[in-house]
């Protein structure tokens, strides 16, 4: 039984750790496309090509007509972090309590 409390755990702490990495790299993201940088940097290549898929679906699901109502402003970093937010809250801490009541 400790085995699975262990895998728990360390799943809990796996999965929390790559969200925060995925909200940093959304945030600098979101930061560097007001200065507009050189997109053939690597720096930008690998932030892109780790955001768009995920950007390009909720932005997908919000519509483009609600990107162009608030003047051009992209919301769907946004909403990302959000996600991110309650995914921390609900799932990771949902791992971490059913492995707390397994052990």
């Amino acid at each position: 039984m400790f085995l699975l409390v262990n895998f728990l755990n360390a799943l809990a702490i796996v999965l929390d750790t790559v969200l925060s990495i995925y909200m940093w790299l959304i945030i600098i993201r979101a930061l560097l496309s007001w200065v507009h940088p050189d997109p053939s940097s690597p720096i930008v290549r690998l932030l892109n090509s780790a955001t768009d898929p995920v950007l390009w679906r909720v932005r997908r699901w919000m519509g483009l007509r609600l990107h162009m109502a608030m003047g051009g402003l992209d919301f769907s970093p946004i909403v990302v972090i959000i996600a991110i937010y309650f995914l921390q809250s609900f799932l990771v801490q949902s791992l971490r309590d059913l492995a707390a009541r397994l052990g």
